[in-house]
């Protein structure tokens, strides 16, 4: 994978996007921090969704996927608010339709060029009266610099912003793509968890933007586990406007390649914020799956360590338990020999093997300790019997987690 420079500007990096976000009174907050926010491309870009397999899904979700349908995968503006997920409420689809005709309306295009989203408490009516006020203010602070006042307004229990932006040359010209996202709990893989809209100025076909974000997802939101709950309101989104002024991407090649990899590089970063910033979190945890069959066994088994909560919990304490590990590698539904296998524990501090062939070695719980006491944790497992690898990300589970979600409503 080639290098790429990191740029400033998250979903305003790419050449044409503006952004804006402002406090609009969702739900009352005596700091008034945003709560609304709206991205515009200048020009119509191909965009393609990726969304929640909950049976369970916000009004916004279905609301996109329709209005995409319609369009064949255009869209030009996403309009996002949190504090309230808009579901499971009988006048959700109407007020979710209702928050893409206002910005069609005040930027002059149709409703179903507007891609929609919420995130924040399940089962409360969306009041839309704040919204209906909100959306000429939005449109007027519209900037080429507006991405942190969007990326703010969509965290709910977040405690940072999430952004990320990478450019490389694609078919000899600059292209940029840009992200930012939202979430710290009720975080599960399979689909593309939380909240991410990725913006690019690459020229590249409905069809390769769609199957580009499929391909990336799989190896990046989708090894992501917070707390083991999937939300009903999970949505990434990719909007490339080709204002770069490349040849458009329309097949496999060298260029598709470079998009992707440039792409892996914002999503990926973006998923590592989001497991950093789990709620309650201490540690980042990173699992990495190598020598494996193939790719699909080395994620399963790289999620399947991520998600064990006992296992989140002995990192919490900097307990070297490594049991936990081979527990939830041997429930990881893939076909492995687990005598070959071997798991080293590592950090900034160093890097310890504590189990080898299936079974434990000798090591130092001493030095374990001083490892595992680190704010990032990687956990290394071999299969031996392969050259795939894969890696998923998460985080310890602490005390606070419960305290956040106690009283998540009040």
């Amino acid at each position: 994978m080639m290098d790429f420079k990191y740029i400033d500007g998250g979903v305003c990096a790419a050449q044409g996007f503006k952004a804006s976000g402002l406090y609009c009174g969702i739900k009352e907050n005596p700091t008034r921090k945003n709560d609304i926010a709206l991205i515009v491309s200048d020009v119509m870009c191909n965009t393609s969704g990726v969304y929640t397999q909950n049976k369970v899904k916000g009004a916004p979700v279905i609301v996109t996927k329709n209005n995409l349908e319609k369009t064949g995968g255009k869209a030009k503006a996403v309009i996002v608010n949190s504090k309230n997920a808009n579901t499971c409420n009988a006048d959700g689809e109407e007020k979710a339709y209702k928050m893409c005709s206002l910005v069609a309306d005040e930027i002059g295009i149709a409703p179903e060029e507007v891609v929609v989203a919420s995130t924040g408490v399940i089962g409360q009516i969306l009041p839309i009266e704040p919204i209906v006020k909100a959306v000429p203010e939005l449109v007027k602070k519209l900037s080429y610099d507006g991405n942190l006042d969007a990326a703010t307004a969509i965290m709910t229990t977040d405690t940072v912003k999430k952004e990320y932006a990478v450019e490389a040359v694609i078919g000899g010209k600059l292209c940029r793509i840009g992200g930012m996202a939202k979430g710290s709990g009720m975080i599960h893989p399979n689909m593309a968890t939380t909240l991410n809209f990725i913006t690019t100025d690459c020229a590249i076909s409905s069809e390769m933007v769609k199957s580009a974000l499929s391909e990336i997802v799989k190896i990046t939101y989708n090894c992501l586990s917070v707390d083991g709950d999937q939300s009903t309101n999970d949505t990434c989104m990719l909007m490339a406007n080709g204002l770069a002024g490349n040849a458009e991407i329309v097949s496999d090649g060298e260029d598709y390649k470079i998009f992707k990899d440039a792409l892996y590089q914002v999503m990926a970063n973006l998923t590592k914020m989001l497991a950093k910033d789990g709620e309650g979190a201490t540690k980042l945890l990173t699992c990495i799956c190598s020598t494996a069959p193939d790719l699909d066994t080395a994620i399963i088994v790289a999620k399947s360590v991520i998600c064990s909560p006992l296992f989140k919990c002995a990192m919490f304490g900097a307990d070297a338990n490594w049991g936990r590990v081979l527990c939830a590698i041997g429930y990881a539904e893939a076909d492995f020999d687990i005598t070959k296998v071997d798991v080293y524990l590592g950090s900034s501090a160093g890097k310890i093997k504590v189990c080898e062939n299936g079974s434990g070695v000798e090591f130092s719980e001493d030095e374990a300790k001083k490892i595992l006491v680190e704010d990032e944790i990687e956990i290394y497992i071999d299969l031996n019997i392969g050259e795939a690898s894969a890696t998923a990300w998460g985080c310890d589970l602490t005390y606070d987690y419960v305290k956040i979600n106690g009283d998540y409503r009040s």
